[in-house]
């Protein structure tokens, strides 16, 4: 049977969302959604949607009994309300990250799937990266032996220009936190998936341009949420681990470097370079880093895996809302570090959703 998916939010995001709709063979773009009739308008007509399928409300587009399944990828504010709807409306859903605006949004959402499961997934995109998946399995085979240092760094430059108005990423009632939620969510993801649960951090983050213009005119307002973030932390294993995130980073568009350091064996991820992983690992005779090819079965495709959970068919590796909720629990923990200027411990949770 071929999904009947709904759109909810034509931002930049939704570009990926629906391309991988229409890369497969087993979805089709049903239904659309937004709250500009613009967006609407020009996405519909070039999607070839019916107008009786273009939804100015995401409750709406819920209602309508031939949607299979919807992906949510609004700004982050709406993702608690999206997410509560479709829940309620038992339709099945992709999430973008980060799953809410604090800790206690992300537990509601997290209970109510445990009592009452519905496939799901929540878009940590890295996931789906062949050279990430790859270097999972190497670390669960022991190939790098016990694990001492993970250093990651999510850098882009996209922030710089003071004339940049005061879009909604720099306003934490829209965005929740700044450089920290939008691209540290991901690292903090990723190095979870790979390694293991944080137990404690320490941060330090700062505004770089405070005021900007305002999008509508008419004056300028605060940037009230974080530009950059550096975090310390401590890892389950007594794994150290630095996490270096910045929209500021010069010269830098979408860099992404992840680097793991064990007993006897090292692998160094890098965006840039796609599909591609560098080791060194003793018992393969190692003496320095290579390049190594990366089986076909570690390929893999979110929107694809996203069908595939519907469908019954999903491989494990999908991010639930209970990594949602960890992910945003820790994103909390490194606000409160950086804004009391002290260690933050993190209790581990035991409950999941499957």
């Amino acid at each position: 049977m071929t999904l009947r998916i709904g759109v909810i939010g034509l931002g930049g995001i939704s570009g990926a969302h629906i391309a991988g709709i229409l890369a497969s063979p087993d979805a089709e773009v049903w239904a659309i959604c937004d709250s500009s009739e613009e967006a609407l308008q020009a996405k519909g007509d070039q999607l070839g949607v019916p107008e009786s399928r273009r939804y100015l409300h995401h409750e709406a587009l819920l209602a309508d009994p031939n949607v299979d399944a919807v992906t949510i990828g609004t700004p982050n504010h709406n993702h608690y309300t999206i997410a509560y709807a479709a829940i309620k409306h038992r339709k099945p859903f992709a999430l973008e990250k980060p799953v809410a605006l604090d800790t206690r949004e992300a537990a509601m959402l997290k209970d109510l799937l445990l009592q009452d499961e519905l496939p799901h997934m929540i878009c940590f995109s890295y996931r789906y990266k062949a050279a990430v998946r790859y270097a999972k399995f190497l670390i669960e085979q022991g190939k790098l032996g016990a694990i001492r240092h993970v250093y990651s760094q999510y850098l882009q430059s996209w922030a710089i220009p003071e004339q940049l108005p005061l879009v909604w990423r720099f306003r934490k009632a829209f965005s929740g936190s700044g450089a920290l939620g939008d691209l540290g969510s991901h690292i903090l993801d990723m190095e979870r998936f790979l390694v293991g649960d944080v137990e404690r951090v320490f941060s330090d983050a700062g505004t770089i341009i405070r005021q900007r213009e305002l999008p509508e005119g008419g004056g300028q307002g605060p940037v009230d949420v974080d530009d950059y973030c550096h975090v310390l932390a401590r890892m389950e294993g007594g794994i150290s681990s630095t996490m270096t995130i910045s929209r500021f980073a010069y010269g830098r568009g979408n860099y992404q470097q992840l680097e793991i350091y064990g007993e006897k064996g090292a692998l160094v991820y890098n965006l840039e370079e796609a599909d591609s992983l560098y080791v060194n690992l003793a018992d393969e005779g190692d003496t320095g880093f290579r390049k190594v090819d990366i089986p076909r079965e570690y390929q893999a495709d979110q929107m694809q895996a996203f069908f595939n959970v519907v469908n019954g068919k999903g491989d494990g590796l999908d991010a639930t809302m209970t990594d949602g909720y960890i992910n945003q629990r820790t994103i909390d923990a490194i606000i409160q570090s950086f804004t009391e200027e002290r260690w933050i411990p993190i209790t581990k949770e035991v409950s999941a959703i499957g």
